[in-house]
């Protein structure tokens, strides 16, 4: 599962549609590579009436929605988002509490992952180790993100074994072309937010790039 995406329908600066992503998976499962779905976790909202289902079911492909929130220690990704979650906060702030983000989150039923956690100014990493802050309430980070320099990913992988974080990894896609880039692998398939959620809580998982999911045997 690609964990991160943004799409032209929400994010201001996504070009890439949810059906042009679709094709692209269904193209690539084609070569052989393995994506079973993908998150929509656009910029600073979650819109509930939004639904992707008849899509999803056309292209056999998974599709859920998050959203990517800000806070004072980076960008968070949120799964699992309630009612309760989206009145206890402005979802439109670039400053949100991260400890209380997260500790609500998993009260209200979700779950929080600090995202591309080796960039400057908006991963956990520059604000653990730059401004000295202590990442309470963290259980994992996105490690592996498509969007993110080598450097910056292997900031996030120091970061994840200082901490002792569990790691995922994401895309980031704002286009087409970059959906599926980086993914999780989870030992079960994910089919629902709630089954996503369990799973994040559950720690069975590992972040994966596309490449390492292609099948020896295929063509």
């Amino acid at each position: 599962m690609d964990l991160h995406s943004h799409s032209a329908d929400a994010s201001d600066d996504a070009g890439g549609t949810v059906e042009g992503y679709l094709k692209w998976i269904v193209a690539r499962r084609k070569r052989g590579f393995r994506i079973h779905g993908f998150v929509l976790t656009e910029h600073r909202e979650f819109d509930p009436t939004v639904d992707y289902s008849a899509l999803a079911e056309q292209y056999g492909v998974t599709v859920l929605r998050g959203a990517e929130l800000e806070t004072d220690i980076g960008h968070v990704l949120v799964y699992g988002v309630s009612p309760e979650l989206a009145k206890r906060f402005d979802f439109s702030s670039v400053a949100l509490p991260h400890r209380e983000l997260f500790e609500v989150a998993r009260d209200t039923g979700g779950f929080a992952v600090g995202a591309h956690a080796g960039r400057p100014r908006i991963g956990l990493a520059h604000h653990v180790h730059e401004r000295g802050l202590t990442p309470d309430g963290i259980e994992v980070i996105e490690q592996l993100n498509g969007g993110s320099s080598s450097e910056e990913n292997g900031r996030a992988l120091e970061l994840a074994e200082e901490y002792g974080f569990r790691c995922v990894g994401g895309s980031d896609a704002h286009f087409v072309s970059a959906i599926g880039r980086c993914l999780t692998a989870f030992r079960r398939p994910i089919t629902s937010i709630q089954a996503l959620v369990e799973e994040l809580a559950g720690g069975d998982y590992f972040p994966v790039t596309v490449e390492q999911t292609q099948r020896v045997d295929a063509g």
